[in-house]
């Protein structure tokens, strides 16, 4: 331990004693080219986006005036039990003046009774509300949720159509948020922000926690203020319902979020003044896995199916002549290199220096490494929460946990490259709990 702490120290010393040194400049370009050319430009441009959002939100003047349109909510329903009666509840209750349709669509009602039992209870209490009705929609054998989807939208009476989960509770203020931005009729979607809800029940609920908030809250805050927003979250998207229709709905296969948001974003080249905006003050709080095993079990899934979507099924996407310049730009730095590029080279990387090196060398490198992430993940944690967050003092609490996210971000990259490989050499596509398997092998 002594000598291992020795080491450190004159890596310090090397960078710190003489900073243009060959020495020097050998220890440094052994890190920062994963650091510096391809994710410190990242932050700076969020940054920067985030300070734009919040001059425009300070300007910004509260007008009565506004339109409110009629607002369609599906709900993808599937073992949630009780807890659906929470997410119809959070809708009924907005504080919306426009009217508000909640479509919980129960997949597998047969086998999943609970649910839908749970859903119909709710009808009473919901049709009591002005401007409120619920319809639950019982799909009594199983299809998976893009058939929910679809199926609701079927149903769906609203010029806004919004897809949520189950298993996700809103704050009363969600819709009115949400629903402002289609006064500008370039806006076609609108991405929700996602938030941990059950945060205190382990070590990695509140890593989640850390995570959603840099990954969504912040960088889509900071995307949207350039229009190249990577995601709209399956959980909580929002769609003007003549682009759902023009899009054709929600397409079968994993990663129905992405897919959809490709497909939106195919028409870009085309109409360069359209729109994927993200709000992080409509708030949604869903769980996520309170274990290691059952969040990795989660992102391999996920990642995996980013893969896919990439490799498999989009991939002729990846031109400006679809997507837009400005598009197809952010698709290959933030997608395919960040996403898919960049766990590999991580991978390999600590697998060199653990090769190359004496362990005590390695282990100085991997601590400066550390140190490097959690300066700047604390610094600009600190600038988000003060610039962005709605819960200030709820987050902030979340400051002591984070000197474990840099370990946990090595981690998940390298979990990431295997779980691309798993896609590229398994099809691990197919093996998927969003849909039953004659589903998805009949997508492929």
């Amino acid at each position: 331990m002594t000598d291992f702490l020795s080491r450190v120290f004159d890596v310090f010393i090397v960078i710190l004693g003489d900073p243009f040194s060959a020495k020097t400049w050998q220890v440094i370009f052994r890190f920062v080219p994963f650091v510096l050319f391809f994710e410190v430009p990242v932050y700076l441009m969020v940054l920067l986006g985030i300070l734009k959002y919040g001059l425009i939100r300070m300007s910004e003047k509260y007008t009565q005036d506004r339109n409110y349109p009629f607002v369609s909510c599906i709900i993808t329903c599937y073992n949630e039990k009780d807890g659906v009666k929470r997410t119809i509840q959070t809708l009924a209750e907005q504080l919306y003046p426009g009217p508000i349709q909640i479509i919980a669509v129960v997949d597998g009602a047969e086998k999943n009774k609970e649910t839908y039992e749970a859903a119909r209870s709710m009808e009473k209490a919901v049709s009591q509300m002005p401007k409120r009705s619920l319809l639950v929609l019982p799909k009594w054998k199983r299809g998976g949720r893009v058939s929910s989807l679809n199926s609701g939208l079927i149903f769906a009476k609203g010029e806004i159509v919004m897809a949520l989960d189950g298993d996700t509770s809103f704050d009363n203020n969600m819709v009115e948020r949400a629903t402002r931005h289609f006064e500008d009729p370039d806006v076609v979607a609108v991405s929700g922000s996602l938030k941990v809800r059950n945060i205190r029940r382990s070590l990695v609920t509140r890593l989640q926690a850390i995570e959603y908030f840099f990954s969504i809250q912040a960088s889509r805050t900071g995307l949207s203020a350039f229009n190249i927003i990577n995601n709209i979250s399956g959980a909580f998207g929002v769609f003007r319902k003549e682009m759902l229709k023009t899009v054709m709905g929600w397409g079968t296969g994993s990663a129905e979020d992405l897919d959809l948001t490709l497909r939106i974003k195919n028409y870009f080249g085309r109409h360069k003044n359209m729109k994927i905006v993200f709000d992080p003050e409509a708030v949604g709080l869903t769980d996520v896995p309170e274990t290691f095993k059952d969040f990795f079990k989660q992102r391999l899934r996920w990642d995996g199916d980013l893969a896919y979507i990439y490799f498999r099924k989009h991939w002729m996407t990846f031109t400006p002549r679809l997507v837009g310049w400005r598009n197809f730009i952010a698709l290959l730095w933030m997608g395919l290199l960040f996403q898919i590029v960049m766990p590999f080279a991580i991978t390999g990387y600590l697998t060199y220096i653990v090769i190359a090196f004496p362990a005590s060398f390695a282990l100085g490198i991997m601590a400066l490494v550390y140190l490097f992430y959690l300066t700047v993940t604390a610094f600009f944690f600190i600038i988000f929460v003060l610039v962005l967050s709605e819960r200030p003092w709820q987050d902030m609490k979340l400051f002591p946990w984070i000197v474990f996210t840099p370990i946990f971000a090595m981690i998940n990259r390298v979990h990431n490259a295997f779980s691309t490989l798993w896609e590229i050499f398994g099809a691990g596509h197919l093996d998927t709990s969003m849909a039953p398997w004659w589903v998805i092998r009949k997508r492929g």
